[in-house]
């Protein structure tokens, strides 16, 4: 994994929209939720850019493309984005990238992480659940359209992440 950078832009929001398009499909179904490639490239370009974030990348085989594997954007205490490209789900790529976040809060001295998931994301929930992520009662309307709803979760940084890479 590498640091990515403005050169990134248009692969952070290309991987976006294919994870989105095939796991929250059933939340944002494509006919009446187009990908809104705007709003999300500007996003982007604010969170590259914002003091204390850190967004990691995989880069795919062919680099040269832009394509990107994977991306993990956090701040001081906050798991904040996570994404892998559906052709790799299921290969652990999450995981380690959820397990190198997790050791660099740690590290830079924070006690608990946090996360924001959509609640009907069932996928990243059985993922973040076995590496040991605890869901809270705190919900919050999403400000993607139609708003539905997402949940916290934290994780205490002493605790031990689980060895197996699969959930």
């Amino acid at each position: 994994m590498r640091e990515a950078t403005s050169a990134d832009l248009l692969g952070l929001l290309e991987l976006e929209r294919a994870a989105n398009e095939v796991g929250l499909a059933h939340v944002f179904p494509r006919e009446e939720f187009p990908f809104p490639d705007d709003d999300v490239l500007a996003r982007w370009a604010l969170v590259l850019e914002e003091p204390g974030v850190t967004v990691l990348v995989e880069d795919g085989t062919d680099a040269a493309d832009g394509r990107l594997d994977l991306f993990a954007a956090y701040d001081a205490c906050s798991l904040r984005l996570l994404a892998v490209h559906p052709d790799h789900w299921g290969t652990g790529l999450a995981t380690t990238a959820v397990r190198e976040v997790l050791d660099r809060l740690a590290a830079a001295g924070a006690s608990t992480a946090e996360l924001w998931c959509l609640e009907l994301n069932h996928r990243a929930r059985r993922l973040y659940e076995h590496l040991g992520w605890q869901p809270t009662s705190d919900r919050q309307p999403s400000p993607w359209p139609p708003h539905p709803t997402e949940m916290r979760y934290t994780h205490p940084l002493d605790q031990q992440l689980p060895i197996q890479s699969r959930p």
